[in-house]
């Protein structure tokens, strides 16, 4: 019964997402201020019922009842009861049940911080985002419904959870990456409402930023979960390959990276008003596009969701509408967002320009790459050909490598213009101090390779650069610590993106270019030298889990005579659906990690054990996180905030991130 009035909630909140579009929409029509209002109103009723589903089908998960056709493909009574709860979003149908209740969420929050918006420009933006709810709720209805029972039959156990999901990394992984990719709808309503309401001023830019920081700060730490769970979870040692439902976050991720520095330019200068309305239309197509690949069977990928072509179909019929509509309307405003604003190559705005231009092609490579075999296979009839990562480094690499270049000057150029001397001042040393931390980070490291010593020095140009800019801030105060302390958060912000971009790109390169790997063969007692290191395997002893049971091995790994660690790899069998997992164990160093898994058994005890060495591969995640946090400090910076005594004034759309009283 339960399953049933979470099933009715659902359809409850798909008719009152049908009520926030029209009555709305009718109140814009009479100038019926009421009607208008009842969009707010409207997008709490949406939140809460689609809520109350949500938690009905976990009710079904944690009770184990099987009678759910969903629940007993992914569940199981042994299964721990964290990973029954996660189960929900396991696969196809769950999934877009989450990704409802965050499109909710996210029309809940920007109706209720709202306050500062004009009555009809609050109404519009919701009305987009409540057009985009309706959506997704009859695609989940109509063809992806999790609530369906398998009766009169069903089984009296289920068949469990993929092992490969049985992680932490499923239970924080998708729900992150949602709020990225869904909260990507916010900015594109807003350029939709103003391209509706043809308020084609730099207001909506202004009250866009934080939503997309945001979104963007989202989207990045489920990225970077993701790959962070693939390296350890996969048993391979790999942090990313190219894989074409990884690049279906990726390419968004890059679009929102060149729309948040466009809005930036946008509500300071006026320029841009253009491309930036693009940037945002194009950075929730792509998170679309992304959603379409994923759950329509046109990839194969451990990370695919559903591989029905009729769901493909339907997510289509969505996607051409939503964007064609979208880029419609923009071609029929675009006449009247041309930008009349000048400026001169040496101020900021010149080096927004250059991100922007190397962001978008750097999404475009990626694009490509991961859409052209789909077309060479339908063209073909059939023949298939596989692009990795020799394309994707060969034209991705380049790309990264002159945007690091452009983000050294960045942090000094000032708005309109910028001094020469600002941008060249200390430049010489710097560029000294940076040749020597790369060479020394080299020595430390290993050999000394050219592209380490390359990215190591743009690295610390970047480092340095973002310090003295910190330094200039405050040099001319007599009190710099305090003055270091009331810097605008933006300040912080910017300084925790960019310094994350030099240590991801430094993690990534180091990782890349002195990763020592071996696939051994070793019975109980067997040494064998992995570079510097010494592994010793003795042999494996049976443990049993919650669900699984499992041979565990023990290997121990010294340098230079000296114990370093030791390590309990393994290789689990499930019981309920008898599946075979290779569960890695990591040692974590700061200067790098030792990564020790399970191959096949072999006779007479022995194994095929797989060795990696990952210098700085940490690096990569930790750049992620400062990125990530960035982006989640810019929203509160003072400009986005406001006396609740001055919420009341409706005449401004500047971002006040106040309540609203609808």
């Amino acid at each position: 019964m339960i399953v049933e009035l979470g099933h009715f909630c659902v359809v409850i909140a798909c008719l009152l997402a049908c009520l926030q579009v029209v009555l709305p929409s009718i109140g814009l029509k009479q100038n019926n201020a009421q009607l208008m209002a009842s969009a707010s109103s409207l997008a709490y009723g949406v939140f809460v019922f689609t809520l109350l589903g949500f938690l009905a089908l976990i009710h079904a998960f944690v009770t184990d009842d099987f009678s759910v056709e969903y629940v007993a493909n992914h569940s199981n009574t042994r299964l721990p009861l964290q990973f029954k709860v996660s189960a929900l979003w396991s696969a196809h149908e769950g999934s877009f049940l989450l990704w409802t209740l965050v499109m909710s969420i996210w029309t809940m929050m920007v109706a209720r911080f709202s306050a500062p918006l004009t009555t009809d420009m609050r109404a519009r933006v919701l009305i987009c985002l409540a057009a985009l709810g309706v959506g997704f709720y009859l695609f989940l209805l109509l063809t992806s419904n999790p609530f369906e029972r398998a009766l009169p039959f069903y089984p009296a156990e289920g068949a469990d959870l993929n092992p490969l999901l049985q992680d932490f990394g499923l239970i924080v992984h998708p729900p992150l990456l949602y709020m990225g990719y869904v909260g990507l709808s916010v900015p594109f309503a807003f350029a939709i409402a103003s391209l509706w309401g043809n308020t084609l001023d730099v207001s909506w830019a202004r009250w866009s930023r934080p939503w997309t920081n945001l979104a963007w700060a989202f989207l990045t730490m489920g990225i970077t979960l993701g790959s962070w769970w693939a390296y350890y979870e996969l048993g391979w040692g790999g942090w990313w390959f190219w894989d074409a439902v990884e690049n279906a976050s990726f390419v968004p991720w890059l679009i929102a990276t060149a729309l948040i520095h466009s809005l930036a330019a946008t509500e300071k200068r006026g320029v841009f008003k253009s491309w930036t309305v693009l940037l945002a239309i194009f950075g929730f197509s792509f998170s679309l596009l992304g959603a379409f690949l994923v759950r329509s069977g046109v990839l194969t990928s451990v990370h695919a969701f559903a591989v029905d072509p009729e769901r493909g179909a339907a997510i289509l019929m969505f996607l051409v509408p939503v964007i064609g509509g979208s880029l419609l309307l923009y071609s029929a405003r675009a006449w009247d967002l041309r930008s009349r604003v000048t400026f001169k190559r040496s101020g900021r705005e010149s080096f927004i320009l250059g991100n922007n231009v190397l962001l978008t092609v750097s999404a475009a490579v990626v694009l490509l790459g991961t859409l052209y075999p789909l077309g060479f296979e339908a063209l073909t009839g059939g023949d298939k050909i596989s692009i990795g990562p020799p394309y994707f480094n060969a034209v991705f690499v380049p790309l990264m490598l002159a945007l690091m270049a452009l983000m050294i000057l960045s942090h000094r150029s000032r708005w309109w213009a910028t001094a020469r001397s600002l941008l060249t001042a200390s430049q010489g040393v710097f560029s000294a101090i940076a040749l020597v931390a790369a060479v020394g980070l080299s020595l430390v490291m290993g050999p000394i390779k050219f592209w380490i010593l390359g990215v190591a020095w743009l690295a610390a140009m970047i480092l340095l650069n973002l310090g003295y800019e910190l330094y200039r801030r405050v040099r001319r105060k007599s009190n710099r610590i305090s003055r270091l302390l009331t810097q605008p958060l933006a300040v912080y912000a910017m300084v925790l993106g960019h310094a994350g971009i030099a240590v991801t790109a430094l993690g990534i390169v180091t990782t890349v270019m002195l990763s020592e790997e071996a696939d051994l063969y070793m019975a109980p007692g067997d040494r064998a030298q992995v570079g510097a290191y010494e592994v010793r395997f003795y042999g494996t002893n049976s443990v049993q889990g919650p669900n699984y049971v499992a041979d565990q091995g023990r290997v121990e790994v010294s340098r230079a005579g000296e114990l370093i660690t030791t390590l309990f790899p393994e290789k689990r069998r499930y019981l309920a659906s008898q599946s075979i997992m290779t569960e890695a164990d990591i040692h974590v160093r700061s200067l790098g990690d030792i990564y020790v898994a399970l191959g096949e058994p072999l006779e007479n005890g022995a194994w095929a054990v797989r060795v990696h060495i990952k210098p700085l591969v940490r690096f990569i995640w930790f750049g992620g996180v400062l990125i990530a946090l960035g982006g989640v400090i810019s929203i509160f910076d003072r400009r986005y905030r406001v006396p609740r005594a001055r919420a009341s004034r409706k005449t401004s759309l500047a971002p006040r991130l106040e309540p609203a009283n609808g």
